[in-house]
C-alpha cells in the first residue's frame, strides 16, 4: 500500500505541476496518465466518474484527482492524490503572492504561457477523440453530445447544459423502458472551529465558496467579487492579478484563493483560505465515490450518466475551441500546436508533461524571432 500511495503522489505531483490550462485540459492530462498509459481503470468508468463529478459542487478538475485516487488507493489515496495535485500549484501561487505583496507587480511569464497553451489544445484534442469514442454509445447518444455542442457554442451555460443533457438521456430511456426512478444523495460540509476572529472570517469565506460551488474555477472570481470585494475585504486591481496568477499557474484555479488569502492575513490567512476552499471536496468525493458502481448498475441512472458523459466530452470540445479561437493568434501559435500534434500522433506514448514543457520552450524561443 506505501508503494502505491507514493506511485498515487509522484503522479499527482507531476500533473499538478504540468496541468496548465484549466479544467477541460486538466481531465484530458488525466486520461492520458491514468486511463491510456497506466489503464488503472476504463475509459467507461473514467466517463462515470467525469459524470459524478459535474453533480456535486467544486472543482471539477480536482475531485477527479481524488476520484482517481480513491480509484487505485481508496480512502487514503483519494487525500494523497488532492494533496498531490493542489500541492504545486498552491506553492508557486504563494511565491506569486509573496512577490506581488513585496512588490506591488508580478513577474513576466507570458510568453512561456503562450507557447504552453497551444500545446495544451493539441493535449486537448487527441483526449477528446479517445473520451469520444467511449462516450459514443448510440446514435442518440451523437446526437444529444452534438446539441450540447452547439448549445454550450451559442452560449448556454455548462452546467445547464449538463443536466438538460443528462436528464433528456434519462426521460427518454424512461420513455422507452416505461420505467421511473429516483436518484438522490446528500453531501455534508464540515466546519472547523478557528481561535482568531480574522482568520475564522477567511476560513468560513473560502468554505462556503468550495461548498456552493458550481460550473468549475471561473465561476470562482463571481464569488469572489460578491463575497470580498464588494464588502471592502479585497480591492478589485488585488482580484484582477489575483485571477492573472489562477490564470498562469498550473493545477486547479482554485488555487487563487492561496494568493487572495495572502492579500488579507499573510501567510495563515492563505494556509486556511486553501483549506477551506478545497475540504468540501474531499468530503463529497469521500461520500460520492462508493456511489458511481453502484449508480451504473442501474438501468435508468446509467441511462443519465451516459447522457453526461457524452456531454461532458461536448463541452471539453467548446472549451477547446474557445481557447483555439483566443490563443491561435499568429503563426508562432499555430506552429506550436501542430508540432505538438505531430510528436502526440507519432510517440503514442509520449507524456504529455513533455508536450506542455516543449510549448513553454517554443514559446520563448519564437517570441525572440
Amino acid at each position: 500500500m506505501k508503494s502505491e500511495l507514493k506511485n498515487i503522489a509522484q503522479l499527482f505531483l507531476k500533473l499538478g505541476t504540468f496541468s496548465f490550462g484549466g479544467p477541460a485540459a486538466h481531465i484530458a492530462m488525466m486520461e492520458d496518465e491514468i486511463i491510456k498509459k497506466r489503464k488503472w481503470f476504463s475509459h467507461q468508468h473514467f466517463l462515470d466518474l467525469i459524470a459524478a463529478t459535474n453533480l456535486i459542487p467544486g472543482p471539477n478538475s480536482t475531485e477527479m484527482v481524488m476520484h482517481c485516487g480513491h480509484e487505485r488507493g481508496g480512502r487514503k489515496g483519494l487525500i494523497v492524490a488532492g494533496i498531490s495535485f493542489i500541492l504545486p500549484a498552491v506553492l508557486i501561487t504563494m511565491a506569486f503572492a509573496w512577490f506581488y505583496k513585496s512588490y506591488g507587480s508580478l513577474p513576466k511569464v507570458e510568453v512561456f504561457i503562450n507557447g504552453i497553451k497551444p500545446a495544451v489544445i493539441a493535449i486537448m484534442s487527441i483526449s477528446i477523440y479517445r473520451l469520444g469514442s467511449k462516450a459514443l454509445k448510440s446514435k442518440l447518444l451523437g446526437v444529444l453530445g452534438g446539441l450540447t455542442l452547439i448549445a454550450c457554442l451559442f452560449g448556454l451555460n455548462e452546467i445547464s447544459a449538463l443536466f438538460i443533457c443528462g436528464f433528456t438521456g434519462l426521460i427518454l430511456f424512461v420513455f422507452k423502458r416505461n420505467r421511473n426512478s429516483l436518484f438522490m444523495f446528500s453531501p455534508f460540509i464540515l466546519m472547523n472551529q478557528l481561535s482568531n476572529p480574522d482568520l475564522l472570517k477567511v476560513f468560513v469565506v473560502f468554505l462556503k465558496i468550495g461548498a456552493l460551488l458550481y460550473g468549475g474555477g471561473y465561476v470562482l472570481f463571481a464569488f469572489l467579487d460578491t463575497e470580498l470585494v464588494s464588502r471592502g475585504i479585497l480591492s478589485r486591481a488585488d482580484l484582477i492579478n489575483a485571477v492573472a496568477v489562477g490564470q498562469f499557474t498550473p493545477g486547479p484555479i482554485l488555487s487563487t484563493a492561496t494568493f487572495i488569502g495572502w492579500q488579507i492575513a499573510g501567510f495563515w490567512g492563505s494556509v486556511l483560505a486553501t483549506l477551506g476552499i478545497f475540504l468540501p471536496s474531499f468530503i463529497f468525493v469521500l461520500l460520492l465515490n462508493p456511489l458511481v458502481p453502484k449508480m451504473r448498475k442501474s438501468k435508468e441512472i446509467s441511462a443519465f450518466l451516459d447522457a453526461i458523459g457524452i456531454a461532458a466530452v461536448a463541452i471539453i470540445a467548446v472549451v477547446t475551441i474557445e481557447m483555439s479561437r483566443c490563443v491561435l493568434v499568429d503563426w508562432q501559435s499555430i506552429f506550436i500546436l501542430l508540432i505538438s500534434f505531430v510528436l502526440l500522433l507519432k510517440f503514442k506514448n509520449l507524456n504529455s508533461a513533455f508536450i506542455v514543457l516543449f510549448g513553454s520552450f517554443a514559446g520563448f524561443i519564437l517570441s525572440l524571432l
